[in-house]
């Protein structure tokens, strides 16, 4: 797995996971006081003043549970604290707009990280920031890296999450076990260890559909009853184990009548991807084909440098020369010098070349030179993946969208390790060759029944669980190959196949019987990274 330096990554904003929220040994650490023992100050007095802010190196490391073979020095939890207090305040996008309450009136690091962020919202009426939060390091080091993380190889989506609810299997990872005992695409789970998924009620179940659905220990057994696409019941028993996602999948060539259209599903923007996508390109220009399918639809982001690097390979170099694929850009102490690697502030363009990740850096990259794409998108469709969108447009380059508004995150943030704990708060955000990323509601096709997101030219539709990805019956994919003919919407684009998934943030007022995963804002899902590598190809 590539190195990633902790100072050296930024990425796009996502709430934590649920269930890790704070991650670390400092996330249970109750607040010991105003003084702690040692400290970078070299006092062992630290009081908090209000609008008074002391660099946040002095409490950097200073930890109320040291890590062994580390840089972690014994402090308290307060220290935690007053870092995060003045990391916020130095780099944060709206640092202005965080009420600077008394660290010592919250109980622990995790709760007081929690309110360090604005509360003003969007146009829509939406949180401006949805996308705050923490996980344990190591489990982000995992995840960033290769995609590996807990379960059985099968992504599942919470389309109703209260009774009666429904959960659906999206797809399965390529030779994990859910994939090879068969599972398939638009199962709908409807029993997982004996608990009825669609009608039990009370918390007891929910928890317990919950650690069925999204285990945390490494071994655990459950057993799943799915009502399979053809109406029969199934009956499957998995073990939860380390799954390393394949982010690129069902490369293929479709015939039309009118020339050879490309199709793959890119699922995330992580180390592994360059080197998939390489050679997904290669074989649709070994194939000849004259237009390209994106499937993007849960696509949380990821390695921004990937996205950059996949415009070019679609839109080729007579377009992309010279042009800015994103320009970062950081609060108003920090308008010429990135705040983080100390370096002055250049825009990151389409590379042409590979960076290291996957793929050997400075091989030159394949391109399809296109003049459009056409990019399935959903909810899910997150961060880089929207900048993929937007540094397209920003080249004038012809972007027609099909299903549903995406996310919504132009921003991003370096993920920052302190005490065993890697956060993520606001730091930039990204704007496209023309100056444009006020996309914090999303994109959204232009036939959309109610325009909430910046409008994009294409068809509204939900996403079609009923067949398999890349089977050109699939609603949204054979909506593309039908407007890529006619120029306009099917009549199928009118219908709503499926809502998009429950994200645990917007239920936080739902009662205990409310489903939803806790996977759907995590940080690895929902992020915009920047690294070393990116810098050195600018």
């Amino acid at each position: 797995m590539p190195y990633f330096p902790k100072h050296a990554i930024a990425l796009a904003l996502a709430a934590s996971l649920t269930a890790c929220s704070g991650g670390g040994g400092s996330s249970t650490e109750t607040n010991s006081g105003s003084t702690g023992s040692g400290g970078g100050s070299g006092t062992s007095d630290i009081t908090w003043v209000k609008g008074q802010f002391a660099s946040e190196g002095i409490y950097k490391d200073f930890c109320a549970n040291p890590r062994v073979q580390s840089n972690d020095k014994k402090g308290t939890a307060l220290y935690e604290k007053m870092w995060l207090r003045s990391w916020t305040n130095n780099t944060y996008l709206w640092y202005s707009e965080v009420p600077d309450n008394d660290p010592n009136s919250f109980a622990t690091v995790s709760d007081y990280f929690k309110q360090l962020k604005t509360t003003q919202t969007t146009a829509s009426g939406a949180q401006k920031d949805r996308f705050h939060g923490s996980m344990s390091s190591a489990e982000w080091e995992a995840l960033s890296g290769s995609g590996e993380s807990l379960g059985y190889g099968m992504e599942v989506q919470i389309l109703k999450g209260d009774v009666p609810r429904k959960v659906v299997v999206a797809y399965t990872e390529p030779g994990s076990e859910a994939a090879t005992k068969g599972m398939l695409r638009g199962s709908e789970i409807i029993e997982i260890n004996g608990v009825d998924v669609v009608n039990a009620t009370g918390q007891s179940a929910v928890d317990a559909l919950n650690a069925g659905l999204f285990p945390s220990q490494k071994g655990a057994v459950s057993s799943f009853k799915v009502k399979a696409p053809d109406s029969s019941e199934r009956s499957y028993s998995f073990t939860a184990a380390t799954v390393v996602q394949q982010p690129v999948q069902n490369v293929k060539t479709l015939d039309t009548a009118s020339g050879k259209v490309g199709y793959m599903l890119f699922n995330s923007h992580i180390a592994t991807s360059e080197k998939a996508l390489v050679d997904a390109v290669n074989q649709l220009k070994a194939a000849g084909v004259n237009d390209l399918v994106l499937d993007l639809r849960y696509n949380g982001g990821g390695l921004l440098a990937i996205a950059s690097q996949l415009g070019y390979m679609i839109a080729g170099p007579s377009r992309t020369t010279n042009k800015v694929f994103e320009q970062t850009s950081f609060n108003d102490k920090h308008t010429s010098i990135n705040p983080v690697t100390g370096q002055t502030l250049l825009p990151l363009p389409f590379l042409t070349t590979g960076v290291g990740f996957s793929y050997s850096e400075g091989a030159a990259l394949p391109t399809l030179n296109l003049g459009r794409v056409f990019v399935l998108t959903t909810s899910g469709t997150c961060s880089a993946s929207e900048a993929i969108i937007n540094g397209l447009r920003g080249i004038d380059f012809d972007v027609v969208q099909i299903g549903n508004r995406t996310c919504g995150k132009p921003y991003g943030f370096y993920p920052t390790d302190n005490c065993g704990t890697t956060y993520f708060t606001i730091q930039f955000r990204g704007e496209n060759n023309k100056g444009f990323g006020d996309y914090a509601d999303g994109f959204e096709p232009s036939n959309s029944p109610v325009l909430a997101g910046e409008s994009v030219k294409g068809c509204y539709l939900g996403d079609d669980f009923s067949h398999p990805l890349g089977d050109t019956n699939e609603a949204m994919l054979s909506a593309a190959l039908s407007y890529r003919e006619t120029g306009s919407c099917p009549a199928l684009a009118s219908a709503s196949f499926d809502i998009p998934r429950v994200r645990a943030r917007d239920i936080e007022q739902a009662d205990s019987d409310t489903l939803a995963d806790p996977r759907a804002d995590e940080v690895f899902r929902n992020n915009r990274i920047l690294t070393e590598l990116d810098g050195l190809q600018r």
